[in-house]
């Protein structure tokens, strides 16, 4: 499991945080079965950026498209918009946040997000990071992201903007809330309601650790909304309360809405600690429903243990990776409400020898499910192949009912490799949700993930995105490219088809 740091220690141990130009030619690439993807990220617009150094031993990697999150407008699946850090920092965040667009489903354009100094407008923070997307039901986009200060002070944003033309310009740039230290605001994610127009929810979690020592760290979910279609927002609010047990922190807040009903689900990682806040002794998903656009919320009901362990090349357990640990993916089936989240875990491990010749347990793909509105959850099922260290679970149901989930996974990876992390990215479907009719493809060229930017470990993001595209899905996920420290690694998406 990933143990994030009280806040007495984020100034000395580095935050890992997480205006249109021209059209750039799309690139393809291929996967096993021929399915042709389409390279997002195209040059570089902040290379000649020299602000947010924090630090002699601060290390950006130019070039490097990190952490990807894309969304669909539901009106036609060809407009697409997609998000991502752009120039990653060793030690917290990066560079700024930009975005690609299409019309086409195929041929990107890029835009700037406004949320760093690095672009053009841009909010007066040296650094964004944990960049999110969603579209409204009138086709308004909304984006989303944290901006980071590091010389000036301590501080970091929630920021919002909105797109009326698909994602070639950004308006309505603003600050939904802001902290200094010792606060300190993380992994924000964005939802458009996607039947009441004009509506979205961005929530996060707030730490405090004012002040430092045993029992003193809090960690609640935070809301802020828009009723307007972007333009103004609420203030932030607290809306998951983690004050009844000591040294609890909430992270991973994403909601889902079901539009049959209109229920709001917000699912999220609980995790308690010991006093000295260096070992983890209870960490559970939970998910809060709304009934009226988010202006109250339900006790958390619990949906599984999380029993995700440490991210590592299993080869040789020194080398850390960074990817989806205690992050939900949730989706919502349009047809029936049925609820479903896919995460991390090592249940299925149970200390057997891993791809590798790894020993102890490790990280799989797992999923759970309710079909009675998130009151009562089923036991975890295993979707990523046994014995397979398999890594950052997206999850999207089609009109049709297909549930489909995205990960990386180490199949590839030879015992006693330590020099390369052969990685690629896999779909696995289950129509109607049936584990029975289960397939599974990769979608991705074999990469070598210790190629990757290093920010708390090797970094493809926090996470990747998957949509569902028509009767199709679409991914947009990070591959790393070997021999290219001057461009690391770059962003795919493209539309597959599903049964």
């Amino acid at each position: 499991m990933r143990v994030f740091l009280p806040l007495t220690a984020l100034t000395t141990a580095a935050l890992l945080l997480g205006t249109a130009t021209g059209a750039t030619p799309a690139a393809a690439d291929r996967n096993s079965d021929g399915t042709p993807l389409v390279k997002v990220s195209q040059g570089d617009p902040y290379a000649k950026c020299t602000i947010g150094a924090r630090s002699p031993d601060s290390v950006v990697y130019p070039a490097t498209e990190v952490e990807p999150y894309l969304s669909v407008d539901p009106r036609d699946s060809r407009r697409v918009v997609t998000v991502f850090q752009q120039d990653r920092w060793n030690d917290g965040g990066a560079r700024g946040l930009a975005a690609g667009w299409t019309t086409d489903g195929r041929t990107f354009h890029r835009s700037t997000l406004p949320f760093s100094l690095c672009a053009p407008g841009g909010a007066d923070y040296e650094r964004a990071s944990d960049p999110w997307v969603s579209t409204g039901p009138d086709g308004t986009v909304y984006a989303g992201g944290e901006g980071v200060d590091f010389t000036k002070s301590t501080r970091t944003a929630l920021l919002a903007a909105t797109s009326r033309d698909g994602g070639r310009t950004w308006h309505h740039l603003t600050t939904t809330h802001v902290d200094e230290q010792p606060f300190f605001n993380d992994k924000p994610s964005l939802t458009a309601d996607p039947v009441r127009k004009g509506t979205a929810y961005q929530v996060w979690n707030r730490l405090d650790n004012d002040p430092p020592g045993p029992g003193s760290l809090d960690g609640p979910g935070y809301i802020s909304v828009t009723r307007d279609g972007g333009r103004t927002w609420s203030r932030a609010r607290q809306f998951v309360d983690t004050s009844g047990v000591p040294d609890t922190q909430t992270i991973g807040h994403l909601i889902v809405a079901d539009r049959r009903t209109g229920a709001l689900y917000d699912f999220f990682d609980r995790i308690t600690y010991a006093d000295d806040l260096t070992t983890v002794v209870d960490a559970r998903y939970q998910v809060v429903t709304s009934t009226d656009a988010g202006r109250t919320w339900s006790a958390p009901v619990t949906v599984a243990r999380d029993t995700s362990v440490p991210e590592v090349d299993p080869n040789d357990p020194a080398k850390l990776l960074r990817a989806g640990s205690t992050l939900p993916s949730p989706a919502v089936d349009p047809r029936t409400g049925t609820l479903y989240m896919a995460y991390e875990g090592s249940d299925f491990s149970g200390g057997t020898a891993g791809t590798g010749g790894t020993a102890g347990k490790f990280d799989s793909v797992q999923l759970v499910r309710s079909t009675d509105g998130g009151r009562t959850w089923g036991t975890p099922e295993l979707i990523s192949p046994r014995g397979v260290p398999a890594f950052s679970p997206s999850i999207a149901v089609t009109g049709r009912g297909t549930v489909a989930l995205t990960y990386y996974d180490l199949r590839f990876l030879r015992p006693g490799d330590t020099t390369t992390l052969p990685t690629a990215y896999q779909l696995a479907t289950l129509p109607d949700g049936n584990p029975e009719l289960r397939t599974e493809r990769r979608i991705s060229r074999v990469f070598d993930w210790l190629q990757a930017p290093y920010a708390g470990g090797y970094f493809l993001g926090d996470y990747q995105g998957l949509a569902a595209d028509g009767e199709g899905v679409r991914p947009v996920l990070t591959e790393a490219h070997s021999g290219a420290p001057q461009n690391r690694t770059d962003v795919y998406t493209g539309t597959l088809r599903v049964r």
